[in-house]
């Protein structure tokens, strides 16, 4: 009996080894290049009427770094919290289809935004990135339009 059954799991083995599906989803070549570092350059927020625009490339620079599966973001001030200390990050899994892009925050330095999700829609032309969509978490009564524009970080 194991004279048979050793060739048999050898035989799967090989086949299981053998096949073409790859270990995670490749990008394709129609995929928007989003992999990168990313600087933001602006945000703008729509909410209750009132409209807000932050420059960021001033006081809280803010980056964005974005690999084939993950994303994490991070903002400091750049007076060492001499003035007023301010420090945000976060990341997480995200998903893109299209110019469809869905954040699952899994880790925030706020942690009530922890575990939501946020849908944006993206375009990429040349260096610049700017993502669109909707921020909303019923918890904390937060429910707005945000607009951020993204420069990539040249290596």
């Amino acid at each position: 009996m194991t004279h048979t059954l050793i060739p048999a799991l050898i035989a799967a083995l090989l086949l299981t080894a053998c096949t073409n599906k790859p270990a995670h989803d490749a990008p394709t070549s129609d995929r928007l290049p989003i992999v990168g570092t990313w600087q933001l350059l602006s945000g703008t927020l729509i909410e209750n009427g009132d409209t807000t625009v932050t420059d960021y490339t001033q006081k809280t620079p803010f980056i964005k770094i974005i690999n084939d599966t993950h994303f994490a973001f991070l903002l400091h001030d750049l007076t060492k919290g001499k003035d007023s200390a301010v420090y945000s990050s976060g990341g997480g899994r995200y998903n893109l289809a299209d110019s469809l892009y869905t954040e699952h925050l899994t880790y925030c330095s706020d942690r009530q935004w922890e575990g939501n999700d946020f849908v944006f829609t993206v375009t990429i032309k040349n260096d610049t990135l700017t993502q669109t969509g909707v921020e909303k978490i019923e918890s904390a009564g937060i429910n707005r339009i945000n607009t951020e524009q993204y420069v990539r970080v040249k290596q």
